[in-house]
């Protein structure tokens, strides 16, 4: 169906004076939307990266500078809470603030300064962002026109913080554990390291807990009363989450926000244990909407266009409900609630989001139609195979140096802590079961299926059972009906657009999905034993009783 004509909801499921959500309305919405400096669209592994840094520069203050170890991981916490939860930043940064004038003789008086000169810099960040949300909402009930309608699904158990609640208690009794235990390190910097992560580690506990709590308390107070009302378009992007568009945008040109939705059946809980014949239809329904969810994942390209009823008024770290059309015609309405905030798009973020999609569809689609052309050639020749090359090799190299750089910062000194040697072995174990298969992975294929390597020997996987052949970032993943098979190489993105390269793993995806989809592009032949690979478990147990030979000598 074209993005021109998205599919339509039944006029039952639209509430009564529902308006349309139009593209100059939304424009207002727009305008205040957070500037970008206050981390409103941050990459989660960006802001893992930047938390890391963070501890580990305190980390550093503790060992050689005497830092107490509390303020070092709070100030790691605190820079999370600015990046991912500024809701906590109002308590965190007079606490945080407190404990630098607590610690301020102790320390160098440039130290306290930047350290509290940050504080209140990311607080003001903060202060910004959260007044932006106000005005946004501000405009969106504007936008909604006083119009109000109960949730379809108000009834139901809310399930947001299900997972984060159980997850922060874990994760906090982690934190308590490790400090409990610190006095069973052998030198006083251990401890202080240990005390260090403890704290760190608690301090991410109580992050899930507080994110659980803030996600549950907007998730019931969105079904108390009748919540605001917006008739807009939705899309489901290639990475899994929803964009949302005007209801005058149907060629899905100018993204407004993206949020993560997901549906349940809220009925379940309360059903009787019922018929076993019952029970078996719900588990076949669930499993096969399991697959068109996973198929939905894999697909490098957006859903279509879809009209919504969108319930409770948008915001940068909002929670709403979506009723949309199912892209199955046949199907009744999809009701979804978030998993997760909006997340609102600048118009020029919109743009480039767009632009890069294209972009990846026009590669996506170049990439398929030489691969067509290929198996074209290559078919009638019986079998094809497809196996390590040089940038896997580059990767096991560096697999390898990073376990020796570990190895000579850790045990250059004397009396290395029988943790860090128990540390490095577990590493090093690690490392003997992935470099085999960076080295000598293979994929044949016949007319049978795929035969791919792993530690116990070439696994089969007949062409019907094959879900999926995907690139994602530095990975190549293939996935089957009940299993997957991953490998993971080094990429520069921008290198290969500028000199018009092609990845090997790009073009063994794109070959693998055009004989998956098209029978006449399969190899005609059958593979042999020696084609499809031998166990690698072999030279995975070489390596490792290699490495523990070494650490035991180096040490």
């Amino acid at each position: 169906m074209s993005y021109d004509e998205p599919m339509r909801l039944p006029a039952a499921a639209i509430p009564d004076g529902c308006r349309d959500w139009t593209a100059g309305q939304a424009a207002g919405w727009s305008a205040a939307v957070p500037p970008r400096w206050t981390f409103v669209r941050l990459r989660r592994s960006v802001a893992a990266g930047l938390t890391t840094l963070a501890l580990c520069a305190g980390g550093w203050a503790v060992l050689l500078g005497g830092l107490w170890p509390f303020l070092a991981a709070a100030f790691a916490v605190y820079v999370l809470w600015v990046l991912a939860r500024p809701e906590l930043v109002w308590a965190g940064a007079p606490a945080l603030l407190l404990a630098l004038a607590v610690e301020a003789s102790s320390q160098p008086w440039v130290v306290t300064a930047f350290a509290a000169l940050v504080v209140l810099a990311s607080w003001a960040v903060v202060a910004v962002r959260l007044r932006a949300r106000s005005t946004q909402f501000d405009r969106a009930l504007e936008a909604t026109g006083g119009v109000t309608a109960t949730l379809p699904v108000a009834d139901q158990p809310v399930l947001r913080g299900r997972f984060l609640y159980p997850l922060g208690l874990v994760v906090l009794a982690l934190g308590v554990l490790t400090g409990a235990t610190s006095g069973l390190w052998g030198t006083a910097d251990d401890r202080r390291g240990a005390w260090v992560a403890a704290f760190f580690v608690a301090g991410l506990g109580a992050t899930a807990l507080a994110s659980a709590w803030f996600g549950r308390r907007r998730a019931v107070a969105l079904r108390r009363t009748p919540a605001p009302v917006l008739h807009v378009l939705v899309r489901d992007d290639a990475q899994g989450s929803t964009e949302v568009y005007a209801a005058d945008d149907p060629a899905a040109l100018r993204p407004l926000f993206t949020v993560d939705l997901t549906s349940f059946d809220g009925d379940s809980d309360e059903e009787d244990d019922g018929a076993e014949g019952d029970e078996d239809e719900d588990e076949d329904e669930a499993a096969e909407e399991l697959e068109r969810l996973l198929a939905v994942v894999d697909d490098d390209t957006p859903g279509p266009v879809r009209e919504a009823v969108l319930y409770g008024a948008p915001f940068d770290g909002a929670e709403v409900l979506v009723v949309s059309a199912d892209e199955d015609p046949d199907q009744p309405p999809l009701t979804e609630w978030s998993t997760g905030p909006v997340r609102p798009l600048s118009p020029s973020a919109g743009r480039r989001r767009i632009e890069r999609e294209k972009a990846r569809e026009a590669q996506s689609r170049h990439l398929e139609e030489q691969a067509r052309e290929l198996a074209e050639e290559l078919a009638p020749a019986g079998v094809r195979r497809w196996r390590a090359g040089w940038l896997d090799w580059v990767s096991a190299v560096l697999l390898v140096a990073w376990g020796g750089w570990l190895c000579w910062v850790w045990f250059t000194d004397s009396g290395t802590p029988l943790w860090q040697l128990a540390l490095v072995v577990v590493l090093g174990l690690y490392g003997a079961v992935r470099v085999p298969v960076k080295l000598a992975w293979r994929i044949t294929a016949d007319r049978t299926g795929l035969w791919v390597t792993g530690l116990r020997g070439p696994r089969h996987v007949p062409w019907e059972d094959l879900r999926s052949a995907r690139c994602r970032s530095f990975e190549l993943k293939l996935r089957w009906r009940d299993d997957d098979w991953a490998i993971a190489a080094p990429r520069w993105t921008r290198l290969q657009h500028s000199r018009g390269l092609i990845h090997p793993y790009d073009a063994l995806a794109a070959e693998l999905t055009a004989m998956r989809t098209d029978p006449a592009l399969r190899p005609t032949g059958e593979s042999t034993a020696p084609e499809r690979g031998r166990p690698l478990w072999p030279l995975a147990v070489v390596l490792a009783l290699g490495w523990v030979v070494v650490v035991m000598a180096w040490r």
